[in-house]
């Protein structure tokens, strides 16, 4: 059961480089972005990365890739299980 469950989920890959340049794989969803913060939705979680500068550069959810440059100061992961409850908004499951 448990091989079938991981067959179904997509490779996850982060490949950080000198705290400037972010290559993700497995992105199903670009959730909000601005120059200090980008939220993304992948398939192991919430991705919250946070710094100055940031640019989403390259975006393809047909293939889950994203590239992000710019100063990179945390990437910070959440379940994403609690998100899809009725009756609170985003940011209130996300911060709790």
């Amino acid at each position: 059961m448990e091989e079938l469950n991981n067959a179904k989920q997509k490779l996850h890959k982060l490949m950080l480089t000198n705290r400037r340049t972010c290559t993700i794989n497995g992105v199903s969803d670009v959730l909000s972005f601005d120059i200090s913060e980008v939220l993304l939705e992948t398939d192991l979680g919430m991705l919250m990365i946070k710094g100055t500068d940031l640019h989403v550069n390259r975006l393809t959810l047909e293939k889950g890739e994203v590239d992000i440059d710019g100063k990179i100061d945390s990437l910070t992961y959440s379940e994403s299980a609690g998100y899809s409850g009725k009756g609170e908004s985003f940011l209130t499951k996300l911060f709790k």
